[in-house]
């Protein structure tokens, strides 16, 4: 949809928005992963398992050192000299899944270096903007204004001072390769400063990070035994591990293998992770440690076919439900195929506060109740708003908005695409992405107030979900055009008509249109009265002319 305008009541045009995208359905997950507890785990397994982590780990805390140090000189034959490196204090195998997550390390940070590079960059624009500003000068609804005082100036400045020092340095670093990745996350290092606030103490902090930093993690591989060698999960559920070369004597098993007193058994996914086992294809497995709860865990992934999505017809023939994402809910509300809102809005509720498993825990169960709401609706596809607040989580952005910016930086935006989409292929919907240009305003204006009635309270995040789902459906987010102003034509009578989709400047009010040349009737009206010679007044009458007594007419 373009997105040409919008415009008073009145009609009265009052600026031009910025073009949107065009809606579109948003491809299927491309992997899957399911996970399940290994009970029942004997001493002898834990010991071996820790001993196996622990010895991985140093072999991958060595290899992201070389492999940082390569930079960007880093080519095939180097990865090849790397994995001969790890191949004899492990295996060929344990080698190959060890190098290749440290490229994905590698390959990752340079990205999120890359995103910091452009939000200093981002910030360093709105502050030179900004300063350049007379003292006072207020902002328009487009760029912000001047500082309010000189203080603020000032202080502004040293930021501008601070960020600029730190693009240097992220830009040095950027084009000659430097990254400063750490095994077990940036987050959990920075918790050792800051025991108090994180509720841990020293020893506990220390085992976790010990457990972060192993590796007991294989890919997979199609054609060989039940699609991995080196952790192997029968479909009976033993598992198996090939022991690295300097722990080969703590083998319980035929080659070199440990076989585990635990049986798992895939709840979620197992027929599909069964077909994949029995047939040899490949599965990827990790074994991890929770510490908190003290319970070992398998997860096993793989890749999905790439599944062609339906197409943005047919996913509009049977109506569709908008959502408007919210900080602690979603507004969802039922169209049908011609953008008519049908029955009461419904709102999905969700708290976000608390650690990161809760507010994960939180976000699932508030979307499988939309998923379920929406299939019973009899809808096929879901449209959501594509958003992403990356480059607007800034103070320089937004200035004093404190509220605002903890509010956009507490809304999960990646996450809830990537669990919707995932969530939503498994009942058989679709995802349509629409641009999130105007939908709060123009839904408020278009769709609050005439849904509203003594029974049902229609709320401004109501109204932007319907905003979302029209243009999804590819119909304006206006309903009808206005009438004229009072001093025009009919006065005010109703003289509405429903915008096509396909009407450029479907956004605004409809303009006046006729088949006919400027100064001409119109087709059909033509006057058929001969024009009066007579004048309105006796003294102007014409001599020729004269009264008759008992006639109004003039002869």
């Amino acid at each position: 949809m373009r997105c040409l305008g919008f415009g008073r009541a009145g009609g009265e045009r009052v600026g031009r928005a910025r073009e949107g995208a065009g809606p579109f359905v948003v491809p299927g997950p491309a992997g899957v992963a399911v996970r399940d507890r290994l009970k029942h785990l004997t001493a002898e397994d834990e010991r071996v398992l820790r001993a196996v982590g622990e010895h991985l780990g140093r072999l991958a805390s060595l290899d992201l050192k070389a492999r940082c140090a390569d930079g960007l000189e880093h080519d095939s034959d180097r990865w090849s000299a790397r994995k001969r490196i790890l191949t004899a204090p492990s295996s060929s195998r344990w080698a190959g899944s060890i190098t290749r997550a440290t490229h994905d390390q590698w390959a990752l940070t340079r990205r999120c270096q890359l995103a910091h590079i452009q939000k200093l960059e981002a910030g360093i624009r709105e502050l030179r903007h900004r300063m350049s500003l007379p003292i006072g000068q207020p902002g328009s609804k487009r760029a912000p204004g001047g500082y309010r005082s000189r203080q603020e100036w000032h202080a502004k400045s040293r930021r501008l001072a601070c960020l600029e020092a730190r693009l240097e340095t992220a830009r040095a670093d950027w084009q000659a390769g430097r990254v400063r990745a750490v095994r077990g996350g940036k987050q959990l290092l920075t918790k050792r400063h800051h025991l108090a606030e994180s509720q841990l103490t020293e020893d506990q902090w220390r085992r976790r990070w010990e457990v972060a930093r192993w590796f007991l993690q294989a890919d997979g591989e199609s054609g060989k035994r039940y699609g991995n060698e080196t952790i192997r999960v029968t479909p009976g559920g033993e598992v198996s591990i090939k022991l690295p070369a300097p722990l080969a004597h703590l083998a319980n098993a035929p080659h070199g293998r440990y076989v585990l007193a635990s049986r798992v058994q895939f709840k979620h996914r197992g027929v599909e992770w069964a077909d994949r086992v029995t047939t040899n294809r490949a599965l990827a497995y990790r074994i991890h440690l929770d510490t908190a709860r003290g319970r070992w865990y398998l997860t096993a992934s793989w890749q999905r076919p790439a599944v062609r999505t339906i197409p943005l017809g047919a996913a509009r023939i049977r109506g569709m439900i908008g959502v408007d994402t919210n900080g602690d809910h979603f507004a969802a509300y039922r169209l049908d195929a011609h953008g008519n809102p049908v029955g009461d809005p419904h709102h999905f509720f969700f708290d976000l506060t608390g650690p990161t498993s809760h507010r994960d825990a939180q976000l699932r169960h508030a979307l499988t109740r939309l998923l379920h709401w929406a299939r019973r609706c009899g809808v096929a596809a879901i449209a959501i708003e594509d958003l992403d607040f990356t480059a607007e989580k800034t103070r320089e952005k937004h200035g004093r908005k404190k509220q605002f910016r903890k509010l956009i930086s507490g809304m999960p935006t990646a996450r809830l695409k990537a669990r919707l989409v995932s969530m939503a292929a498994e009942l058989g919907l679709s995802i349509v992405a629409v641009d999130p240009a105007y939908t709060s305003k123009w839904g408020a204006q278009h769709w609050q107030k005439p849904l509203t009635s003594t029974t049902r309270t229609v709320t401004r995040h109501d109204a932007a979900s319907i905003a979302i789902g029209r243009r999804a459906l590819g119909h304006p987010i206006r309903r009808r055009t206005a009438p004229p102003r009072i001093h025009q034509s009919d006065g005010c009578g109703h003289r509405t008509a429903q915008a096509d989709s396909a009407t450029q400047g479907c956004e605004e009010p409809r303009r006046h249109t006729t088949d006919r040349a400027p100064g001409r009737p119109l087709p059909g009206m033509e006057s058929t009265r001969v024009t009066r010679r007579a004048s309105n007044t006796v003294r102007d009458t014409r001599s020729d002319q004269g009264w008759v007594k008992g006639s109004s007419l003039l002869t």
